[in-house]
């Protein structure tokens, strides 16, 4: 422990892997990079492990949650055993010995409840367990310190972000300002200024209503390539009762819980007709981020499982008129995040800020995390 420290704090590179399930209840995604917590060395393999029906059910059953109970309890044994497969899957796929060479996993847990204006986030996980399953140190709870400190406990993605964007300047693979959007359950984004600075926010509904009706109506648990949304017809006076929700004329730093927004707004529309509404209210979220940015951004880059559907993406251009762009190719739209908290498992070792004033509305750069031997 001390040398892992001790390497860390020299600013040296580290083997780390990097856990995430986020606000979509999808699955486990697992990755590896090579970083000392400024700068991305290398980009090693990934896995997505999907969630099996106990799991997402029993995490279900608990969203919201603000006190402990035998079904919390029950939900995070569930979704630690899960992670330690999704691990064991990941070494069984990869070359051998590969958890040898990890040095540290950094390990988000499950998000069930998100209350920064009460002081209050709760991921369940359990990093002691799982260090000592793998036999590999934990970085967990990344995000309380933030939120103790009256911040939003998110977006902590967007330093990331800014290290991956500052890797393609140096190629001339990019121009600033611009904005990486992520889109998972939630949608977030990291705006990044002529000068590198930093803000981010959440700007609004990402997958999750869109996932909940289509599970809703008993036809699968998501829209397969924007399937579904491509075929109906946009509500549009829906739509502009969401816009005139309070959440988009607060200034960022702002953050959402998972069911700030829920399918419940196009109850009644058919299949089709309500899920393209939704798939347009997150396009038009992510658009309306622009008035609290000091500049447009020159491009969007999409990330997370929305940068999937192709109706999405085509109703964020059509509503801002800035082009959408794939990421540049050496980025994993899919292992982001999950790249990221290892990452974020860097810093943290490092001492490290993980959170600033313009990204969570901490009052001064953090650093966060909590450390699990084996």
């Amino acid at each position: 422990m001390d040398d892992l420290l001790a390497r860390a704090r020299r600013g040296e590179m580290l083997r780390v892997m990097g856990l995430m399930s986020g606000t979509s209840l999808d699955g486990v995604d697992v990755a590896v990079i090579e970083t000392d917590g400024e700068r991305v060395g290398t980009f090693g393999p990934s896995l997505t492990v999907p969630y099996d029906a106990a799991v997402r059910d029993a995490v279900r059953a608990v969203l919201g949650a603000e006190a402990p109970s035998p079904d919390t309890q029950r939900a995070e044994l569930l979704l630690t055993q899960a992670h330690r497969d999704a691990i064991t899957a990941f070494a069984a796929g990869s070359s051998q010995g590969i958890l040898d060479g990890i040095d540290v996993i950094g390990f988000h847990g499950q998000t069930i409840t998100h209350r920064p204006e009460k002081r209050f986030t709760w991921q369940i996980g359990d990093g002691a367990w799982l260090a000592r399953e793998t036999g590999v140190p934990v970085v967990a709870d990344f995000r309380s310190a933030d939120v103790a400190a009256g911040g939003q406990g998110a977006p902590l993605v967007p330093v990331y972000h800014q290290a991956l964007v500052r890797e393609a300047l140096r190629s001339g693979r990019l121009q600033l300002p611009l904005a990486v959007v992520n889109i998972g359950g939630v949608a977030n984004v990291t705006w990044i200024g002529a000068d590198g600075t930093l803000l981010a926010f959440d700007t609004g509904p990402g997958n999750a209503p869109l996932d909940d009706w289509i599970k809703r109506q008993g036809v699968g648990t998501c829209d397969l390539d924007g399937q579904i949304s491509s075929g109906g017809t946009v509500d549009s006076a829906r739509i502009e009762r969401f816009l005139f929700s309070s959440y988009f004329l607060e200034k960022p730093p702002k953050s959402l819980d998972r069911n700030d927004f829920t399918a419940d707004f196009v109850h009644g529309l058919s299949l089709a007709d309500g899920a393209a509404t939704l798939a347009w209210a997150c396009a038009a979220g992510v658009a309306a981020a622009v008035k609290h940015m000091p500049a447009p951004p020159s491009v969007w880059l999409i990330c997370g499982g929305g940068a999937k559907n192709p109706f999405i993406i085509n109703s964020l251009e059509k509503i801002s008129n800035i082009s959408v762009e794939n990421c540049p190719a050496d980025w994993s739209i899919d292992a982001m995040e999950a790249q990221a908290f290892g990452f974020l498992a860097a810093r943290s070792l490092r001492g490290l800020p993980l959170s600033f004033p313009a990204t969570t509305g901490v009052p001064s750069p953090l650093n966060g995390g909590r450390m699990f031997l084996p």
